[in-house]
């Protein structure tokens, strides 16, 4: 039995899911989400409580199970609260600007890098070095984060680069230089 699978979500006021067949539908006060359910799964709502339960004991019902509930939860909980990761830039020279939903990034190279926002994503930059994206879709709110991110990773000598506000870089010591001459 699935540890995750079993567990009940309780659907917080103000956010209203539909089922219709194999699809469900999300709102809340951050947004709306929808998502099309495997075969494998039946969702009940009971009151103020959905449950995810499976139809048999098969492999595939089994995978799917406890998958299923957390996409669940991080739905209800996306459009009540929101998802936020939080970016940090480190360097000199390095520095972040949001226009509309376009985000700008000089980061050191010769030319300056722009990032489109997807849609239902918003990005905030305060004292230029310091990135923060909310949305309601976590998975969308993440790949954003990692998107941003790749473009210039902090690099373990000087920690320069675009790290998350609670990633740690491990440092390496530089060179020794000659010893001797």
């Amino acid at each position: 039995m699935s540890r995750i699978g079993i567990q009940p979500i309780n659907i917080p006021d103000g956010v209203k899911v539909e089922l219709n067949g194999a699809d469900v539908k999300v709102s809340g006060s951050q947004g709306e989400l929808s998502m099309k359910v495997r075969p494998e799964v039946d969702l009940k709502i009971d009151g103020s409580v959905l449950e995810v339960t499976r139809k048999d004991d098969s492999r595939g019902g089994r995978a799917i199970h406890g998958l299923t509930r957390a996409l669940m939860a991080n739905m209800i909980k996306g459009v009540s609260e929101g998802f936020i990761k939080q970016l940090e830039i480190v360097g000199v020279g390095y520095r972040a600007d949001v226009k509309g939903n376009v985000v700008h990034l000089s980061l050191g190279f010769s030319h300056p890098v722009e990032y489109t926002l997807p849609e239902g994503v918003t990005a905030k930059v305060d004292k230029q070095t310091h990135l923060e994206i909310k949305g309601a879709d976590k998975q969308a709110v993440g790949q954003v984060a990692a998107d941003i991110r790749g473009f210039r990773p902090p690099e373990p000598y000087k920690g320069k680069g675009i790290k998350y506000a609670d990633e740690i870089i491990r440092r390496k010591a530089g060179k020794a230089g000659k010893a001797g001459g």
